[in-house]
């Protein structure tokens, strides 16, 4: 069963969602939300009672002011407000792409409130040697939007990001809802930025009494998140975990994405 809550954090009414039984794991995203990690959350559910949310600013996470950017910290901020409302210490996470770095962030600022954080795919920028070439890069994705459309963008954004794009695509299958063009403006306007400029602070992750494990998808090689994810495992000195599928493996092999989680946790 799945229990569905809202919590007021500052300038935020944070949309969440509850299920299963067992040691507390919290699953983010940016811009992912709740929806999206369902199917994951499900397969974990039997061993973890697993707490999906909404980031701030997307779909049921409303925000006092929507024009305020959103950033890793403020991100990792509303994690440790869903564990006091929940009343636990201290939790796992699993963080994907731009949750991964609000995983880092949350780490970094609150090491006693995480057990085991595993980052997948952060896209951290400015740990490239190409970062000048990258965050120009952004900055075309994010002019895009606000001159064509977000469907431009997502195709600028997919190739950016290393994807095979086909010639004839322009943006997400489907015609968009209204909300998926609220949450669209709100990723490109307010958040890509935010996070692909985080830069993490290495000393306090390797001080932290967390355990930090940096995962990356079996068929990733070809993508920025993957050279992204490989520098900041180095960084820290630590092996990097594979998982099933690329950088949303998730979303296409939930199951074998949650055994692959499971194991590490």
């Amino acid at each position: 069963m799945t229990t569905t809550h809202t919590l007021e954090a500052p300038g935020v009414r944070l949309y969440y969602e509850v299920r299963g039984s067992g040691p507390l794991l919290l699953l983010t995203g940016s811009p992912m939300g709740a929806a999206m990690f369902g199917p994951l959350a499900d397969a974990l559910a039997g061993d973890f009672t697993v707490v999906t949310h909404d980031p701030r600013g997307i779909s049921g996470s409303r925000l006092d002011d929507p024009e305020q950017d959103s950033t890793p910290d403020l991100r990792a901020a509303d994690l440790v407000a869903l564990l006091d409302a929940l009343g636990a210490e201290s939790a796992d996470v699993f963080g994907s792409s731009g949750g991964a770095v609000t995983g880092l962030a949350l780490v970094a600022s609150h090491p006693g409130r995480v057990r085991t954080l595993v980052a997948h795919e952060p896209p951290l920028l400015d740990l490239l040697p190409d970062a000048a070439e990258r965050h120009a890069a952004t900055e075309d994705i994010v002019e895009t939007f606000h001159r064509d459309g977000a469907g431009a963008a997502w195709v600028k954004f997919m190739i950016a990001a290393g994807f095979d794009v086909p010639e004839e695509a322009s943006g997400p299958p489907g015609e968009p809802t209204e909300q998926d063009l609220a949450d669209n403006a709100r990723f490109f306007s307010h958040e890509l930025r935010g996070t692909t400029h985080y830069v993490p602070d290495v000393a306090a992750l390797k001080a932290a009494s967390s355990r930090v494990v940096v995962g990356v998808g079996a068929d990733s090689k070809g993508l920025v998140t993957y050279r992204t994810s490989l520098a900041i495992a180095d960084l820290l000195g630590t092996e990097p975990a594979e998982f099933p599928g690329e950088h949303g493996g998730f979303l296409g092999q939930p199951n074998e994405f949650a055994e692959a989680l499971r194991k590490i946790l």
